[in-house]
């Protein structure tokens, strides 16, 4: 490059660096950078783990010098719940939008037995939003809010003896999705030389129970050696609060007891100030950067392989998301095609069995048809049997009525001759006698059939 009076030889190991023989101004990239994530701002997510009165809002007002504002949660859950609160704080001209995400309801319940599970569902549930957000055909990710989980702070209370069960099984479960930094809440309740040996102790246990915690980077120069060391303190035994107390001429933040003041800043006291260096001064950014590259590309590509996705073929041969994508559908045609088979052939299969359950009803029916006919004809016989009985019976009736009357107005006519006959009979059977006693008395005898009497005075 004349314009820039840069030279370059080739050799056989490849290119060697020539210095510049005048300014180029890429020694700028990092200022540009710099100006950009400024200007962008920055986002930052912590999730708190810790049974119910730890200290756990106390600690996070404590950590970043503000009285965090929130609606007070009522602990009258069955299960685990998970509440998310955004802030936008502004630190001289750095923004920094912060999301906090508390366990409400975490250890109250009798059977801990699934505490964890709704945790590692919100995890996952932030990774499947951002791997959609990936997947999707027009991305918006320079101004999608990521939601992620870069840090959680465990807490742990100061028991000063071993782990609970709940501790381990739900930072063994964490693990591989989030960076855990475990931290031991209120130390200030145990004694220092109880406060060394429940280190060790957790420490211990952690090693022994497989759970891998976050260890600050010691690859890059600047921060090895501070890293290191502070590796060596973890867990971090920190007390909060946002009380000032005049110490000297100075306030400071600080827990006042009938036996003394513990000041929170105070690195004798507590390891407050080793938290707050580790988890925001210096590493903040390698915590969104292990989110990201670690526990991020592990679920995405779980999420991945289990749609069916994968780099290479059975050759191990370099294999195209176009090609996975085409074999998966052939795949699924494939499938597909199996099933509408079956799902044919067990069509066809119920429809034979239904005819032939028609079949069958068809001829219960015309069987049940046919005796019903039957009995139906005979008992339309019986009845014009029993009609033609009856008109007969009736005819009968008929024919000796008919002669009944015609003797009885015989018997009328033969009557009436009679009875004129006995009459006249009786008119002269009629006799006056005369009692000797009384002259002017008469007596008469009749017979007693006699119905009418007529009488004749001379």
């Amino acid at each position: 490059c004349h314009s820039t009076g840069v030279e370059r030889e080739h050799s056989g190991e490849g290119a060697r660096a020539i210095p510049l023989s005048g300014h180029v101004g890429f020694d700028s990239m990092p200022d540009q950078l710099v100006n950009k994530s400024v200007n962008h701002g920055f986002c930052f997510n912590i999730l708190c783990v810790g049974e119910t009165g730890v200290g756990k809002s106390t600690l996070m007002d404590t950590l970043f010098n503000t009285k965090f504002e929130g609606e007070p949660t009522q602990h009258n859950q069955p299960g685990v719940q998970l509440k998310s609160n955004t802030y936008e704080l502004q630190e001289s001209n750095v923004r920094l939008k912060l999301t906090m995400v508390n366990t409400v309801g975490f250890g109250d319940q009798i059977n801990k037995e699934d505490s964890y599970k709704s945790i590692v569902e919100f995890i996952d549930t932030q990774f499947e939003a951002y791997l959609q957000e990936e997947l999707k055909i027009k991305r918006t990710l320079h101004s999608y809010h990521d939601t992620r989980i870069h840090a959680c702070l465990y807490f742990i209370a100061p028991t000063g003896h071993s782990l609970k069960s709940l501790d381990l099984v739900t930072m063994k479960k964490l693990d591989s999705k989030v960076n855990i930094i475990p931290i031991i809440a209120k130390s200030d309740a145990i004694s220092k030389s109880e406060l060394t040996k429940f280190k060790i102790k957790i420490t211990s246990e952690l090693v022994s129970n497989g759970v891998q915690i976050y260890q600050f980077p010691t690859d890059d120069e600047t921060v090895a050696e501070i890293n290191s060391t502070m590796n060596g303190h973890l867990p971090f035994a920190v007390v909060g609060s946002t009380e000032e107390v005049k110490i000297g001429n100075k306030m400071v933040k600080a827990r006042q007891y009938p036996w003394g003041t513990v000041q929170v800043e105070n690195e004798n006291h507590c390891d407050f100030v080793k938290l707050r260096e580790m988890l925001i001064r210096v590493n903040m950014e390698d915590l969104r950067e292990q989110t990201h590259t670690r526990h991020y590309e592990l679920y995405r590509r779980c999420k991945l392989e289990e749609m069916g996705f994968k780099d290479t073929d059975p050759d191990s041969k370099p294999f195209s998301l176009q090609e996975t994508y085409e074999a998966k559908r052939n795949e699924f045609m494939g499938e597909l095609q199996k099933k509408e088979e079956e799902m044919r052939q067990m069509f066809v299969q119920r429809v034979k069995e239904k005819e032939a359950e028609l079949k069958e009803a068809e001829k219960e029916l015309h069987e049940k048809f046919d005796r019903l006919k039957k009995l139906h004809q005979d008992e339309k016989k019986k009845l014009e049997d029993k009609k033609k009985f009856l008109d007969d019976e009736l005819n009968i009736f008929k024919q000796k009525k008919t002669a009944a009357e015609l003797l009885q107005s015989q018997a009328q006519q033969a009557g009436g001759s009679t009875t004129l006959k006995r009459d006249k009979e009786r008119k002269k059977q009629v006799t006056l006698v005369t009692h000797p006693a009384f002259t002017n008395t008469f007596s008469i005898t009749y017979p007693r059939s006699v119905e009418r009497l007529y009488f004749t005075f001379n």
